[in-house]
C-alpha cells in the first residue's frame, strides 16, 4: 500500500462533462496529486430509498476503511441528503444535489455510483471524463450498447480504475470451486444455473400518473430518460420494476448470480450467440412492467447457463411465508455436473451426499480491493468494466427476448422448447411454482420470448426480431444526457 495512487504525474481532462451544458466546466481539470500517505477522497452519487439504500451502505462501509475519506455526497433528493447530513454531523463532507458539481470538485479521487440503473453508465463515463476512478453498482448498464461504451471509455483512461459492485468476484471460494470442478470428481459440467428466488410483493396501482416528490430534482433523476409522469406509489425503489429505469430482478439481483454462472464456465469474454426467455407477471395486477417470474436460457458452448427469477413466495401467495428453493438454494448458484453438483458452498455427489465444503465470505473485501487497486494502479482482470458489462449484458439479453415476445399458451410453450430438455425441466418447475401459489394454469398464458440470435463481436441481434431487439438495446437519450463516444 505504499505506492502512489497516481504516480507523481498529474492528469487533466480535455473537453467538458457529458450532460454539463447548464454547468460549464473548465476544459482542463487538474486532478489532485496524492502522496503515499494521503487519504483517498471519495464522492458518493446516489444514496437510495430514504437514505437507507445501497449507496448509504457504501458511505458507512467505505467510511470505516483506513486510508480513505468520505469527502462528498450527492443525491437528487434533498430529503435524502438531509438525512445523511444528520448521520454524518460534524464531519467535513461536501453535499450536492447536482452530480456535475461533485464531479467538478478537483479534490475527489474516486466516485461511488449507486443511482437507479438507467444512470449508471452515464454517470460512470462522466466521472471518467472528470478524471475520477469509478466504483459503479450492478448492473453497470441499462442496456448492452451503453455497457460497451463504458468498456471503451475505461480503455481510453487506462490510469483510472473502474470496478463493478458484484462482490462475489472477491470471494475466493468461487476460485476454489472452479479448481475442484477441474479436478473431475463430479464429472463434466452440464449446466450452470443462477437463481433469484426473492419475494417481491405488488407495488400497487395508482389511478392516474403523479409527480416526483418536491424534494427531487426530477430533471437530474431522469437523466437520459424522458421526464415522464410518475406511475408508481413508491418513487424511490419501485423504479426497479419499470422498463425506462430498471431491469427487473434479473437485472437487479440477477447480475450477481449471472456473473458467477458465467465465471464458473470459464469466464467467457463475450455474450452467447442465442438467448431465449419465458415468463410473466403473475399473482397480482400492478403498475410494474417487468416480469416477476422469468426463466432464461443462454446458449453458451459447451455448457449453457440457465437463470430463474421467482418473485412469488414458496406457496399460497403468502409473502410472510418462506422463500422457495431449488437444491437448497434460494438466491445463488448451482453448477450441475454429470456426477453431482455444487450448490453455493457445498458439493454433492449424484446421490445427494455432501462431499466437499467451501467457506464463502460473499466478497467481504470487495471494497478493500477497490481501494488497493487505486493505490497500486493495478486492477484484476476479473473486476473490470468488461466483466461487469458482460454479466449485466446477460440480463439485458433475457429482457430483450422477453420484451419482443408474445403471450402464448402454456402448451404451445412446452411444444416450442420440447427439444431443450434442460429448459423444459426448468419451465415445468416454474409452472409447479405458480400452482403452489394457487395460480390456475388452465387458460393461463406466459410470454414466450423471441429466440434471439446475437453476434458476440458486434453485440447486435441478427435474424428474425433483430430490429425490435436492437432498438431496445440502444434506447434513446435525452439532450444534455447523451453518452459520448470514447
Amino acid at each position: 500500500m505504499s505506492t502512489l495512487l497516481l504516480p507523481s504525474r498529474r492528469r487533466f481532462l480535455q473537453g467538458s462533462l457529458a450532460g454539463a451544458s447548464s454547468l460549464a466546466l473548465s476544459p482542463r481539470l487538474w486532478a489532485r496529486s496524492l502522496g503515499a500517505n494521503d487519504d483517498i477522497r471519495l464522492g458518493f452519487i446516489g444514496l437510495g430509498q430514504n437514505g437507507g439504500g445501497r449507496g448509504s451502505n457504501h458511505v458507512g462501509d467505505f467510511g470505516k476503511k483506513k486510508g480513505c475519506r468520505v469527502a462528498a455526497i450527492c443525491d437528487a433528493d434533498t430529503v435524502v441528503l438531509d438525512a445523511m447530513k444528520k448521520k454524518l454531523v460534524g464531519q467535513a463532507v461536501e453535499y450536492y444535489q447536482d452530480y456535475r458539481q461533485l464531479l467538478a470538485n478537483k479534490d475527489i479521487d474516486a466516485v461511488i455510483i449507486a443511482t437507479p440503473n438507467h444512470t449508471h453508465t452515464f454517470l460512470a463515463i462522466a466521472a471518467l471524463q472528470a478524471g475520477k476512478h469509478v466504483y459503479v453498482e450492478k448492473p453497470v448498464s441499462h442496456n448492452l450498447w451503453e455497457g460497451r461504451k463504458l468498456v471503451e471509455h475505461a480503455a481510453k483512461h487506462p490510469d483510472l480504475i473502474v470496478q463493478h459492485g458484484m462482490q462475489r468476484r472477491s470471494d475466493g471460494a468461487w476460485l476454489q470451486i472452479q479448481e475442484f470442478i477441474k479436478g473431475g470428481s463430479l464429472g463434466k459440467p452440464v449446466v450452470s444455473r443462477g437463481l433469484c428466488y426473492k419475494k417481491r410483493d405488488s407495488i400497487g396501482k395508482i389511478g392516474s400518473p403523479g409527480s416526483a416528490p418536491a424534494s427531487v430534482d426530477y430533471n437530474l433523476w431522469c437523466g437520459p430518460r424522458d421526464m415522464a409522469p410518475v406511475h408508481r406509489k413508491n418513487f424511490h425503489y419501485d423504479w426497479h420494476w419499470q422498463w425506462p429505469y430498471g431491469n427487473g430482478d434479473i437485472g437487479n439481483q440477477g447480475p450477481h448470480q449471472l456473473d458467477v454462472a458465467r465465471w464458473l464456465i470459464g469466464d467467457p469474454m463475450a455474450c452467447p450467440s442465442q438467448v431465449l426467455s419465458i415468463g410473466g407477471r403473475f399473482g397480482y395486477d400492478d403498475d410494474a412492467t417487468t416480469a416477476n417470474t422469468q426463466i432464461a436460457f443462454y446458449d453458451f458452448k459447451p455448457v449453457p447457463v440457465i437463470f430463474e427469477v421467482r418473485g412469488l413466495p414458496e406457496k399460497d401467495l403468502n409473502f410472510r411465508g418462506r422463500l422457495p428453493t431449488y437444491k437448497g438454494v434460494g438466491v445463488g448458484n448451482i453448477l450441475e455436473c454429470e456426477g453431482g453438483w455444487v450448490a453455493e458452498g457445498k458439493a454433492y455427489d449424484k446421490a445427494g451426499k455432501e462431499v466437499q465444503k467451501f467457506e464463502k465470505d460473499e466478497g467481504a473485501l470487495h471494497q478493500d480491493r477497490f481501494l488497493e487497486s487505486l493505490r497500486s494502479g493495478k486492477q484484476a482482470a476479473t473486476h473490470t468494466a468488461l466483466t461487469g458489462h458482460l454479466s449485466a449484458g446477460l440480463a439485458h439479453m433475457a429482457n430483450h427476448s422477453y420484451r419482443v415476445g408474445t403471450a402464448t399458451s402454456l402448451d404451445a410453450i412446452k411444444t416450442s422448447i420440447a427439444s431443450n430438455a434442460l429448459f423444459s425441466e426448468t419451465f415445468a418447475r416454474m409452472l409447479t411454482h405458480l400452482t403452489d401459489n394457487k395460480i390456475a394454469l388452465t387458460g393461463l398464458q406466459a410470454v414466450l420470448g423471441a429466440n434471439l440470435s446475437f453476434d458476440p463481436l458486434t453485440e447486435l441481434y441478427t435474424g428474425e426480431h433483430a430490429d425490435a431487439a436492437n432498438q431496445l438495446n440502444r434506447e434513446s437519450y435525452r439532450e444534455g444526457f447523451t453518452i459520448p463516444n470514447a
